[in-house]
């Protein structure tokens, strides 16, 4: 090649390379981060969850999820969405969960905040953070499912990329603290969603698996309409089934409070 040609193809080659370039693990974690968790200011979902246990036994319930993010939490830096987030989940039925209500403020430097109100007893009971793994309303799902786990928590590595993934393997930087060794993330490469996740226990036996089962593009942004783990020790499987899903419709922080526990706020539920 002559010199002259070289050097005009050096730069062209270069920017080549960056646009082919792999995101780093980082870029990759934070942005399916951003993706399950942060899009838009705020949001609404209908919920119909099916829990079936071994033996084909289902159980059903029909809920409300209200989500609303700090003023900063969509400044990125490096691409991660910074600030906290609240969570108001509301229980319309059946009988047995009526009325219950369950909140989360979400930390990034400190262990989250999370309450549930059970009206039977007209009781608002404190969410210990130990009991952050454990189920949430005999589901599936762990509490820590609801609002999700924070990013600074584990170390990411990226073990793998095939044609239509990233996997990336996240190891608890407290291993004392949770019921598994590690989990593993299969993110789909232009959607950045997470459509499976698998975790692991300490004697590395796979035993719990989240499958996103349906995605949808709402207002601009991709979401999973349909989800579903199971439990490989136990044989259940809880499904969750999204509905008049919608975002940014300024929903009011002072909803998020203890008082609405007791007093839902039965417009914004509707």
């Amino acid at each position: 090649m002559h010199i002259l040609n070289l050097l005009i193809a050096l730069p062209l080659l270069a920017a080549s390379a960056v646009a082919t370039a792999l995101p780093t693990v980082n870029e990759i974690v934070n942005h399916s981060n951003m993706i399950t968790y942060y899009q838009g200011q705020d949001g609404r979902a209908q919920i119909k969850m099916t829990i079936t246990d071994s033996q084909g036994r289902k159980r059903q319930r029909r809920l409300t999820i209200l989500r609303i993010d700090d003023a900063k939490s969509d400044a990125v830096e490096g691409q991660a969405y910074l600030g906290g987030q609240k969570f108001y989940v509301y229980f319309h039925r059946p009988a047995d969960v009526s009325k219950m209500a369950f909140l989360v403020w979400k930390h990034l430097d400190q262990d989250d905040d999370r309450w549930l109100y059970l009206p039977a007893l007209d009781l608002v009971k404190r969410i210990a953070a130990s009991d952050k793994r454990t189920s949430f309303v005999g589901s599936d799902f762990f509490y820590e499912d609801v609002s999700g786990r924070r990013l600074d928590e584990d170390t990411h590595e990226l073990v793998e990329t095939t044609k239509s993934y990233y996997v990336i393997k996240n190891t608890p930087k407290d291993a004392a603290g949770v019921e598994f060794s590690y989990y593993k993330m299969f993110i789909h490469k232009k959607s950045f969603i997470p459509v499976q996740v698998e975790y692991y226990d300490k004697a590395g036996v796979k035993y719990r698996v989240a499958k996103a089962l349906g995605v949808k593009t709402i207002q601009g942004y991709p979401t999973v309409t349909r989800a579903a783990i199971e439990n490989l020790k136990t044989g259940s499987t809880t499904v969750m089934e999204y509905s008049r899903v919608e975002y940014d419709i300024g929903l009011d922080d002072a909803l998020f409070t203890e008082r609405y526990l007791r007093k839902a706020p039965r417009k914004q539920l509707r």
